[in-house]
């Protein structure tokens, strides 16, 4: 059955090594996720920069720990965004196997909507 979860999300991102001038870099994450899901998370994102303003893409892995729906344990998420002038295409999939706990057997799709500044998402989840 199909569950759908709401709320806000805080992000820190560390620059780990950063190169002046690079048109790649590593972050660090840790984020507070607020609402249907109550956690915290932490990952890795890799970034690179295209040749025109707002051109990049970035990857990322996090894993989420906390409650979800009021079920608790832990699920990984992994990230792939690219932005352009034609627009921006972000998938974030919650890793196959990954949930441990309550969640086990959890998969997904997490959504993302940022509005004056602050960070929203919605995941469509399912639970086996």
């Amino acid at each position: 059955m199909s569950k759908e979860a709401k709320g806000e999300f805080t992000v820190t991102m560390t620059p780990v090594d950063p190169i002046e001038g690079a048109t790649h870099g590593r972050m660090l994450l840790e984020k507070q996720y607020t609402g249907d899901l109550v956690a915290t998370a932490t990952g890795e994102m890799l970034t690179a920069m295209g040749q025109v303003k707002g051109s990049a893409a970035y990857v990322a892995v996090e894993t989420v720990t906390g409650s979800l729906l009021g079920k608790t344990g832990t699920f990984m998420l992994v990230h792939r965004g690219v932005m352009s002038a034609s627009g921006e295409e972000l998938q974030i999939t919650v890793v196959p196997d990954s949930a441990t706990g309550d969640l086990q057997g959890l998969t997904g799709t997490l959504h993302i909507d940022i509005q004056d500044g602050k960070h929203f998402y919605t995941l469509d989840s399912q639970l086996s």
